[in-house]
């Protein structure tokens, strides 16, 4: 591809990055509520997520995808599924009258904060639906595997790299602490967040 095509990519995987939604909601309660080393951790898992999304895209895979609207259907519910439990999961730690960082250091597992993120970006339906809109001009059939692997490495890079510097920015000085005293309504705002946007996907495929 031309230098153009490449720099026109970063533009997209950066803007996607940017962009409010479950993504972005998660990284910021795992950072503020759990810590800087789950924050940065869910941002890893969403940046491999979101690479092996975007090899499947680029070799066609979301192509073959969408010609059969039963897998589009069934890929939406997932994605509606895994945003009720992550709701539930944070509602269910809103209501802990314990200290939520303090008890989620010992009991939420890193593993769990990695899964979150990787999950969130794999099954997130928003992601879904804009590699269908950034990917087509970019993708023509001469174009060869380790051209599709580097575009894939790209978005790992430009994700990772943009939800870690957020978790690293929100758990920097005192903003972790000063947010941290409000963790329990942070959490449940963030489960409320969960609900509205599974409600959404469930509308849209109902009514849609």
């Amino acid at each position: 591809m031309p230098i153009e095509a490449w720099l026109a990519l970063v533009g997209v995987f950066v803007l996607g990055a940017m962009s409010p939604g479950p993504s972005l909601a998660t990284v910021l309660r795992n950072s503020v509520v759990n810590g800087r080393r789950h924050g940065v951790l869910t941002g890893l898992g969403h940046g491999f997520g979101f690479g092996i999304y975007s090899f499947l895209a680029a070799s066609g895979m979301i192509t073959a995808i969408s010609i059969h609207s039963g897998t589009v259907d069934f890929l939406r519910l997932t994605g509606a599924a895994v945003l009720v439990i992550l709701g539930y999961i944070f509602a269910k730690q809103s209501l802990s009258r314990s200290s939520p960082i303090v008890a989620d250091e010992t009991q939420f597992s890193v593993h769990s904060s990695f899964a979150q993120g990787f999950l969130i970006a794999l099954l997130n339906p928003k992601i879904f639906a804009w590699m269908l809109a950034i990917y087509a001009p970019f993708i023509n059939a001469d174009l060869g595997i380790h051209i599709l692997l580097a575009m894939a490495l790209m978005g790992v890079c430009i994700d990772a790299s943009w939800y870690v510097g957020v978790a690293i920015f929100m758990t920097g000085g005192n903003r972790a602490a000063k947010l941290g005293k409000a963790s329990n309504k942070f959490s449940a705002a963030m489960a409320l967040l969960m609900f509205v946007f599974a409600g959404i996907i469930i509308t849209e495929y109902i009514f849609g």
